[in-house]
């Protein structure tokens, strides 16, 4: 069976990224999609692990060539899905999940109608704004920009299934564990792999069905 889509998505400084290593760290089974991107890595970032870092030129390629899932431009920079590593994950039955901004979510939803979609909400805006301050990354401007844009993104979270505050880290990460082991339980999912399991009690009914007529 086919894995599914786990998006995961918050205003920047929201702490998706960390809530997403920390599961990974327990549920080494599940995929992770690196994205594309043209912004330049932050210290500490490397690529091919926290995001692929391509030129505007190089982005525009993937585009025009149909390489991308999903793609958007957020706070000036490009951000998009590789179609083929994700394809190939879900192919071997992994689950995927997806690490994306706001805007790119709301683009997989209408793509992909079946995905299970969770927000990272942070405890408050003023929470938020400490937390990229203190990570200086961004000057002035561009801190600026992205708690603008946290206003707007923050309002789209009734679009999504699941809700987390990320207060703290190690609950955060637990409930977001909990959402993905929910999902794998579903009925649904779990056609192919419990089906020998319905064939031994459909075998069992034809057994029982015979000795009554005796």
């Amino acid at each position: 069976m086919k894995g599914s889509f786990i998006i995961i998505s918050s205003p920047s400084g929201g702490g998706k990224g960390t809530l997403i290593r920390e599961v990974m760290m327990t549920m080494p089974d599940i995929g992770y999609s690196v994205s594309y991107t043209t912004r330049a890595p932050r210290f500490g970032e490397e690529h091919g692990r926290e995001y692929f870092f391509i030129s505007k030129a190089e982005f525009d390629d993937l585009i025009a060539g149909n390489d991308l899932l999903e793609y958007a431009e957020v706070h000036g920079n490009m951000y998009g899905t590789s179609r083929s590593q994700t394809e190939a994950m879900l192919e071997q039955g992994r689950d995927v999940i997806l690490e994306i901004d706001v805007q790119g979510a709301l683009n997989m939803m209408e793509k992909v109608p079946d995905l299970v979609s969770v927000f990272i909400l942070p405890p408050s805006f003023e929470v938020l704004e400490a937390r990229l301050t203190a990570r200086n990354t961004e000057d002035v401007e561009g801190l600026a920009l992205r708690l603008r844009n946290a206003v707007n993104e923050v309002a789209q979270y009734e679009r999504f299934q699941y809700v987390i505050v990320n207060d703290v880290v190690s609950t955060a990460s637990r409930m977001l564990g909990s959402i993905i082991c929910a999902e794998r339980q579903k009925r649904i999912r779990q056609t192919a792999s419990i089906q020998g399991i319905l064939d031994s009690f459909a075998r069992a009914k034809h057994t029982f069905a015979g000795d009554n007529h005796t």
